[in-house]
């Protein structure tokens, strides 16, 4: 396949897999056909880092190759720069108080 016609994405490094293996995170932004309103779509790809450049939070760009494993298809060109990722923050566990400790203990002692 001529180098021209590979296709070419942008993409946020989300994961350090195994050895010379990275997760890249590509968004596509598009217009619903039916209802016009501004859809965005996330997807994965397995990516070969050759010389370990890449680390989580880079802006790369990726180039379609020759299959170099069972899913990985795609090899990093260019790192573009550092993205501050958002993490998700995990819901706060409630704590227990004293009463309803107490009432966990005597049922389980009855």
């Amino acid at each position: 396949m001529d180098r021209k016609m590979r296709k070419i994405k942008e993409g946020v490094v989300i994961k350090e897999g195994a050895e010379k293996t990275v997760v890249v995170q590509v968004e596509s932004v598009f217009s619903h056909k039916k209802y016009g309103k501004v859809v965005k779509t996330y997807k994965k790809f397995l990516v070969h880092d050759d010389k370990k450049e890449a680390t989580i939070g880079d802006l790369v760009e990726i180039m379609e190759t020759r299959p170099i494993s069972k899913r990985k298809f795609y090899r990093i060109v260019r790192i573009l720069g550092k993205v501050k990722l958002k993490i998700r923050e995990l819901p706060k566990k409630k704590e227990k108080t004293k009463e309803k400790e107490e009432k966990e203990n005597d049922s389980i002692r009855d």
